[in-house]
């Protein structure tokens, strides 16, 4: 399978048939621009304009932004309802996590997480081979609750998002937050915007890439 970094919270996910989707398109509000790309599918975890600018991508996708199952040629979506803050949505209401299983690897988009990490959750999410997690604070959990998550789900390969760039506006921190309470030999900061992985490369130890977006 291949994941590219769109920006943001942004990804997409193509399955070795062709198969893919778009998660959390975004809106050039945010302070750039994302990249046009066409899938078959896009999820939602939830309506804000920097989660759910549709019109970037092209094609017909179907548009997921709702607890579910859907089913692609090859791949698998399945979805689990969180928060979006630490007092069960009465701040910033629902978020939808979603699970995607592609070519043997399962993926998990967290969206914008914000409520505390729980071992109903945790039970949940599992397996999860590929970890896609914010990291900026503010609108999602932090840099240390999103250690905690890491720590407990104990994925392959950890993927931050929604972290402040150069041209972001949002007010949140930047990812070095994140990376510094890692021990250095695990991080690694690619010079790229994507991903190619098989179930060759989930070896049973942590690793977390940075991806430059697209």
């Amino acid at each position: 399978m291949k994941l590219e970094y769109l920006g943001h919270s942004c990804f997409k996910l193509t399955e070795s048939t062709g198969a893919s989707v778009v998660c959390d398109p975004f809106s050039s509000e945010i302070g750039y621009e994302m990249p046009k790309v066409t899938a078959d599918a896009i999820t939602l975890s939830h309506h804000h304009y920097d989660h759910d600018a549709t019109e970037n991508v092209n094609g017909s996708p179907a548009i997921i932004d709702m607890e579910s199952s859907y089913d692609l040629p090859g791949v698998e979506i399945n979805s689990v309802k969180s928060f979006h803050d630490s007092c069960r949505g009465k701040k910033r209401g629902e978020n939808i996590i979603f699970k995607f299983r592609m070519d043997g690897i399962d993926v998990c988009h967290l969206g914008d997480l914000g409520e505390a990490c729980s071992s109903e959750l945790i039970e949940t999410l599992l397996p999860v081979d590929v970890l896609l997690i914010p990291v900026g604070g503010t609108y999602t959990i932090d840099a240390e609750m999103a250690k905690e998550y890491v720590d407990r789900i104990m994925p392959d390969i950890v993927v931050p998002m929604h972290y402040r760039t150069k041209d972001c506006k949002l007010d949140i921190d930047k990812v070095d937050e994140f990376l510094k309470l890692f021990d250095e030999e695990i991080v690694t900061e690619s010079d790229g915007s994507s991903l190619e992985l098989s179930r060759s490369d989930l070896i049973g130890e942590t690793r977390i890439i940075v991806l430059r977006k697209k």
